[in-house]
């Protein structure tokens, strides 16, 4: 609605049609009627001149009267508008007075030719902005700041020899004007009826990178006194001249906040904007959203004593009931805790959870052994008083690891206490903080040397009895002592090189000792042959291997030896025995004791002939790489030969045996 008002005040600016025209030249020259100009017998066509009737005028103002070209444009620029309005005064001295507006006649090459007395000269920006108009049209030269520094305007007709004939070519002349811009254009800007205090309606105009404002204003600036930039933040002027008058709340020159709209005029680069404050214009919107707010308040007051007054009609019931149930969850909660303490103390572990400054902020009796402390008195200690600086720096370590990853880490340590050398296992968990608890690390402590030594055990008598196994098979077969420690020692180097786990180190140690344990079956005229093996012989050696793994297939290892034993004859391509397997379906030990068991095989001396060269081994097993052996452990052994030391630890294998 305040739009549409603004709107419908804004009135466009009907300039003063401002005609300039009349007979310039100095001489005889007769003004016809019909708005010619008879100039030494030549008629030139006056467009727009006022001619008076009888087409003579003569300037009776003047004694003696004077007819003619000066006095009929005199008189055309008197009741045009265009005489000078500074009254003539008496100079005391030969000096002539310098006008301001008037009429003037110029050639086709812009030399004044006759004037009326208040013209002054055409020179500087004047005559510049006179000589961009277009040939043979008429033009107007915007406001500027005339002699007297009072807005001015020029306008300008072309004067044609032939009447008919408006080219360029007939132009003789211009007929130029000069009026000073006054209440006749600015007092059209005043809106009739006007009830706005702050509504105001000037004009504006964009020069280069400033906006210029063309009319006075109401803090008293006079017309083109002011301008300011055209990116100045929120100007009203800027907006309208940018987006062609659109209604927008901005701010006006003096930076108070108005509502602004603006249109464009005809035939000049000119905007009138119409704006008023915006504290005025939306004063009555703003008492009613003043009053519909105060309405609401008051709702939302009567509403909320409303509601405490029946929160705490009932409050004294629910908090009865809240209290009752309170008192419940505590002795819940106290229940847990102790049946939580029962659980903890019953374990044999070390279980304790501690801060990320490494203070305990719960602890176990197995976590309290040995500290002369209660559990519930390790409550904000630090590790290192409790269990000595050694065991706590690198549970601190282990602990920084956890909390940096949230991710549960393990570690085995061993150290020295008073009974010996000990070894711990540890599992450290994160433990997510909450409002009454930092985020932390729960440790679980178990003392796992028994353990470790029944392991080692074990180990050490398993490694005697494969030993011993070992030894017996190369009693049977004299030409191939010592192949299966060879074999293992070379797949321990590979899985090694290719960074595998301890368990699959293991598996590749245990069977490549145990690969010809099969050899036990086979008669020992075939193994000590030293003629051509039948068909049937060889197929008897080649499934000794197989026979190996039958023969300790109820046997427990920590990984899987018997499968390995079984898949050593696969091949990568798929062309093995017995099952034909392929690529990754093939276990890595596997893998890895065929390539060492290969690599002996062609390297180590027999009685009856001497053993292929390294590098020649090395060429064969490379060649077949992607096809009968896995690619990544042939390179593996072959960095080991040629890097780590292989080919001087290895060069016995070459030695001849004892026939």
């Amino acid at each position: 609605m305040l739009v549409s008002a603004l709107v419908v005040s804004l009135t466009v600016v009907a300039l003063p049609a401002l005609a300039a025209a009349g007979p310039l030249i100095d001489g005889p020259a007769i003004v016809e009627p019909d708005a010619t100009l008879i100039v030494a017998g030549k008629r030139v066509a006056l467009d727009g001149v006022h001619v008076p009737a009888g087409g003579r005028h003569c300037d009776t103002a003047v004694s003696p009267p004077r007819c003619g070209s000066r006095a009929a444009l005199a008189f055309e620029s008197k009741i045009q508008g265009f005489a000078d309005p500074t009254p003539a005064s008496q100079v005391a001295a030969n000096v002539q007075r310098l006008g301001v507006a008037g009429l003037g006649l110029v050639d086709a090459e812009g030399k004044p030719l006759v004037a009326t007395p208040g013209m002054p000269p055409l020179a500087g920006r004047l005559k510049d902005a006179i000589a961009k108009l277009p040939a043979a049209e008429r033009g107007i030269v915007d406001l500027y700041l005339g002699a007297n520094e009072a807005p001015t305007m020029a306008f300008v007709a072309p004067v044609f020899g032939i009447q008919s004939d408006r080219s360029a070519s007939s132009a003789l002349g211009l007929i130029v004007g000069l009026k000073i811009v006054g209440k006749d254009l600015y007092g059209r800007l005043a809106q009739p009826g006007e009830t706005e205090k702050t509504a105001e309606t000037y004009l504006v105009r964009q020069n280069g990178p400033n906006v210029e404002y063309l009319s006075p204003l109401a803090d008293g600036t006079q017309p083109l006194k002011r301008a300011l930039a055209l990116d100045t933040p929120a100007l009203d002027a800027a907006h309208v001249l940018k987006n062609g008058g659109a209604f927008a709340i901005r701010a006006d020159h003096a930076g108070d906040e108005v509502l602004v709209v603006g249109r464009t005029l005809a035939a000049v680069p000119w905007m009138l904007v119409r704006k008023v404050a915006r504290r005025e214009a939306l004063a009555d919107t703003d008492d009613r959203l003043t009053t519909m707010l105060a309405v609401f308040l008051l709702l939302i007051g009567v509403v909320t004593v409303t509601l405490v007054a029946v929160w705490r009609h009932g409050t004294s019931l629910r908090a009865a009931a809240a209290a009752e149930r309170f008192r419940i969850a505590a002795e819940r909660f106290q229940n847990l805790g102790k049946f939580l303490r029962v659980v903890t103390d019953g374990q044999p572990t070390a279980i304790a959870a501690l801060d990320a400054a490494g203070h305990y902020t719960f602890a176990n009796k197995a976590a309290a052994a040995g500290s002369d402390l209660e559990p519930d008195d390790l409550r904000g200690k630090s590790m290192a008083a409790v269990m000595g600086p050694v065991k706590a720096k690198i549970y601190e370590e282990v602990n920084k690891q956890v909390l940096a990853k949230q991710t549960p880490l393990q570690s085995t340590n061993s150290f020295e206490e008073d009974a010996g050398t000990r070894i711990y296992h540890s599992d450290h968990i994160p433990l997510q903080g909450d409002r009454d608890h930092p985020p932390g690390v729960l440790m679980v402590v178990e003392d796992i040397t028994d353990l470790v030594s029944e392991r080692q055990r074990r180990e050490r008598t398993l490694r005697q009895l494969v030993s011993t196994l070992v030894t017996f098979v190369d009693r049977r077969d004299p030409y191939s002592a010592n192949h299966s420690t060879r074999v293992a020692e070379v797949a321990r180097a590979i899985a090694q090189e290719m960074s595998l786990n301890d368990v699959d180190v293991r598996t590749v140690d245990i069977a490549g000792n145990l690969m010809n344990l099969g050899k036990l079956l086979v008669p020992r005229a075939v193994l000590t042959k030293t003629t051509n093996l039948s068909e049937d012989e060889l197929k008897l050696i080649r499934n000794s291997v197989l026979t190996s793994a039958d023969l300790i297939d109820g046997i427990e290892f920590d990984g899987p030896v018997v499968a390995t034993i079984r898949q050593i004859q696969e091949h990568w391509d798929g062309t093995g025995s017995p099952k034909g397997l392929k690529g990754e379906d093939i276990l890595v030990p596997a893998r890895v004791v065929a390539v060492a068991n290969a690599f002996v095989g062609m390297v180590s001396a027999r009685a009856y002939r001497a053993g292929v060269p390294f590098d020649k081994a090395c060429s064969i097993l490379t060649a077949e790489a992607g096809t009968k052996f896995d690619r990544r452990a042939v390179s593996a052994f072959v960095n080991y030969v040629e890097n780590r030391g292989g080919r001087s630890a290895w060069a016995k294998y070459a030695e001849r045996p004892a026939a």
